[in-house]
């Protein structure tokens, strides 16, 4: 109010709030950790979904939660270290004091290892257990309130998913395996670039430095070529990962991913994924290849034998179709463009409280089997859309979804 009095203009005024309040934002979710700082990563990944006018003054903030938080200490770092590698841990490894990566769980150290490797330490924040656990608790807790407007959705599966995916998120044991699963299933790929494990604690995972620029340099300074190859191999990967290593990686924000210097997509980051040893459900494919064929009734079909339409509920077989369209719209054309402008069209019967979607009530389930899927792959567009790739979607589909090529 006193730079208004003093004769500032309101939009310099409006631009200076809002970007403290963005800034203020980062601060909080990023010192808080835990489920705080997953809500925050979360929203960076959808911010292409959302309004422009809303989201424009805290895209760098979002973008900078993906692996630049607050980070612990020095002090602190060594202490955990000693406590797991023991006092003469410096003989196994020399780390660089200053992070390169701080996230929601942990932060990540360049070092190099006693047999001359670089490699990347990541230890855990002391006590992210008990905060991750109680952030989420308390999410939990909210979501369900939504039940008492939504009587027809049944949130409970969709809040025990995320409970127990931070419950193994947080067992870095079962990171390390997940990491040299994909590690072995990649293993001299042409395209991605998986690096090796190289030792692993309670609260300390060492593997092999893995060099690149993230997603989200490319996203900001990658040409539109570059954009392209990434945003094909990024979408490749994440369909390819279960049929090969019986996983999906299931964190997609761009922080967790690379362009290595030969071209590859490095992955990083195997705290959250979806066990499927048999590969993503054919059900899906054939789901999403009865929607293109506009065959409303046979989705419908499909959707209640997978439980997403709850026994007794009543729903228009069009409407949900109608619903679903906007989303497989990429796979109508040999190329789509993925862009901000297209998913904030594609997600407004999502994000617009005045969309025909919310008038007419859809009532929707998500079963607990299907919520890390779905998460993953809305939050993929919501990465290829920051990228504006352009990529042939169908036929990476055709190859590698089950289920969706033509019987």
């Amino acid at each position: 109010m006193g730079r208004r009095l003093t004769g500032t203009p309101a939009a310099v005024v409006n631009e200076e709030i809002q970007r403290r309040t963005a800034e203020q934002l980062f601060t909080v979710l990023g010192s808080l950790k835990g489920g705080a700082m997953k809500v925050g990563q979360a929203l960076s990944v959808l911010e292409a979904a959302m309004p422009e006018d809303f989201v424009e003054p805290y895209r760098e903030m979002l973008v900078r939660l993906q692996d630049a938080a607050p980070p612990m200490a020095t002090a602190q770092v060594h202490q955990i270290l000693v406590r797991d590698l023991g006092p003469r841990w410096r003989d196994e490894l020399d780390i660089e004091d200053t992070p390169v990566a701080a996230a929601s769980i942990g932060q990540v150290h360049r070092g190099v290892a006693a047999d001359g490797r670089v490699i990347a330490v990541k230890v855990q924040y002391p006590g992210a257990d008990k905060a991750l656990r109680s952030d989420l608790q308390q999410i939990a807790r909210l979501a369900r309130v939504a039940t008492t407007w939504m009587p027809a959705v049944d949130i409970k599966p969709v809040t025990d998913e995320l409970l127990a995916a931070a419950d193994e998120e947080l067992d870095y044991g079962l990171e390390a395996a997940n990491q040299r699963a994909f590690a072995e299933a990649f293993r001299d790929d042409p395209n991605v670039a998986v690096p090796d494990v190289v030792l692993q604690t309670r609260h300390v995972i060492v593997g092999e430095w893995l060099e690149g620029a993230s997603l989200s340099q490319v996203i900001r300074d990658g040409d539109q070529d570059v954009r392209n190859r990434v945003g094909q191999l990024y979408l490749e990967f994440l369909l390819d990962g279960p049929g090969r290593a019986g996983l999906l990686h299931a964190d997609p924000h761009p922080g967790n991913f690379r362009l290595t210097p030969d071209g590859r997509l490095g992955v990083l980051d195997f705290g959250a994924v979806a066990r499927l040893p048999e590969g993503i459900p054919p059900v899906v494919g054939t789901l999403v290849r009865h929607a293109l064929a506009g065959d409303a009734q046979a989705v419908l079909a499909g959707l209640r034998s997978e439980g997403f339409v709850l026994p007794g509920i009543t729903v228009d077989a069009d409407e949900v179709l109608a619903y679903l369209l906007p989303f497989i719209e990429p796979l109508r054309e040999p190329e789509h463009a993925f862009t901000r402008e297209w998913l904030r069209g594609a997600a407004k019967g999502v994000t617009d409280l005045r969309a025909p979607e919310f008038a007419t009530g859809l009532r929707m389930n998500m079963p607990r089997e299907y919520a890390m899927i779905h998460r993953v792959f809305v939050g993929a567009t919501g990465v290829l859309s920051q990228l504006g790739a352009t990529i042939p979607a169908r036929g990476s589909m055709e190859r590698l979804l089950p289920g969706f090529a033509a019987e």
